[in-house]
């Protein structure tokens, strides 16, 4: 499991890509990308193109950023997941609470 980040040009949203497992052992990185953040960004992409697998605390990791960035559906966008891990953020409901492409 491997975390980095990279702010936009604007400085507005920020690029979190996860790769391998997003599992609990990704929480304490998960947090670090976000919550120590200077300046707080206005959105934030989850990239999971190199995410193969992703488990319930995963969800409530998700659910943790979301409500970091202010509750808005617009706040978090998860982009370039795998299909099965489209299943379980579907199965979830996840599309209501945030965009994901």
């Amino acid at each position: 499991m491997a975390i980095s980040t990279a702010p936009s040009a604007d400085g507005k949203t920020l690029t979190i890509r996860i790769s391998d497992r997003f599992d609990f052992n990704a929480h304490t990185a998960l947090r670090a990308a976000y919550a120590n953040a200077n300046p707080r960004y206005q959105s934030y992409v989850l990239d999971l193109r190199e995410t193969d697998y992703m488990d319930s605390s995963a969800l409530g990791m998700l659910l943790q950023l979301k409500e970091h960035a202010g509750g808005a559906k617009s706040a978090v966008h998860i982009r370039n997941a795998k299909p099965a891990i489209k299943e379980i953020l579907s199965v979830a409901n996840f599309q209501q609470l945030m965009t994901i492409d």
